[in-house]
């Protein structure tokens, strides 16, 4: 049970205690559809992923299942009512894992200690974990939205186990881009999920379809305000495959940001603009060929 934000290094290395424990029963994490402290006390952090993002994430983790909790609403709970409903009468637990000082229901009253012996009546094991990596290296969420916000992908992707990304519905936007000859496909950004600072990136980009999910295609990514045009619009991550593509609306892009090429600009017309979009281009093409892939 956690929030899982970002599923970096340390949640995974939980998840492969989880399977160890499951021993052939399905492993199941069970998370929240909003970070508590945004409920409790109305100060969340930026989310690292969308909760859409974070249940891909934590699929492709390897879980067999993830239930997706009220926050609100579970929060008002008793504590023995949470253990009952969800992890005896939903899940049938037989083992059930948490994060050091984990704390649930109403008024933070639950604790390992209440599991112990909620675990012993119903017959399921309690353990608490910490969010380490099997090199001992203890990571947390915080260390990673630190690192964004510095706009330091490197230390993102040594947390994370895996570059930093945004996944988000493909938006109609005004086709500047297409008009300029690079067509883009538009990502609104939410406000409550952290996303690189503004400037221009090297990345990779997977098209998503339902549960369906392509492969990782070569791409430049804008994130920003586009202030040659406008100056006042909403944030949005334009992304340019570089190997072209079909209509993508109706779609989801999952965007892996390499390396900032360069900031955000201003710049005196579409032509000048153009040509720093092909340098641009010729710059993530070089960044990456060498990228890991």
């Amino acid at each position: 049970m956690g929030v899982f934000d970002g599923v970096h290094r340390g949640h995974l290395e939980v998840i492969r205690r989880l399977r160890e424990r499951a021993a052939g029963q399905p492993a199941v994490i069970v998370t929240f559809d909003e970070h508590p402290r945004t409920v409790l006390t109305g100060d969340g952090p930026p989310l690292l992923t969308g909760l859409e993002h974070r249940v891909r994430l934590l699929g492709r983790a390897g879980v067999d299942g993830v239930v997706v909790l009220p926050f609100r609403e579970v929060s008002t709970w008793a504590a023995e009512r949470f253990v009952h409903e969800v992890l005896v009468e939903t899940l049938g637990a037989s083992w059930v894992l948490v994060g050091e000082n984990h704390r649930f229901g109403r008024g933070r009253e639950g604790d390992l200690a209440l599991l112990e012996r909620l675990g012993a009546e119903h017959g399921f094991k309690a353990e608490e974990v910490t969010l380490e990596t099997g090199e001992g290296e203890v990571i947390s969420s915080t260390a990673v939205r630190a690192a964004l916000s510095a706009g330091d992908l490197e230390r993102c992707a040594e947390l994370l186990g895996r570059p930093v990304g945004y996944l988000a519905p493909v938006a109609r936007g005004d086709q500047r881009g297409r008009t300029l000859g690079f067509p883009t496909a538009n990502l609104a950004l939410d406000p409550r999920v952290a996303t690189p600072p503004r400037g221009v990136y090297a990345a990779r980009a997977r098209i998503i379809e339902g549960e369906d999910e392509g492969p990782l295609l070569p791409a430049v990514v804008n994130v920003g305000r586009r202030p040659t045009f406008k100056d006042h619009d909403p944030d949005l991550a334009e992304v340019h495959l570089l190997e072209g593509g079909r209509d993508l609306y109706g779609l989801s892009l999952e965007v892996h940001f390499l390396e900032r090429l360069r900031g955000e600009r201003r710049f005196n017309g579409p032509d000048e603009l153009k040509a720093q979009i092909e340098r641009d281009i010729e710059a993530a093409k070089r960044r990456l060929s060498s990228a890991p892939a």
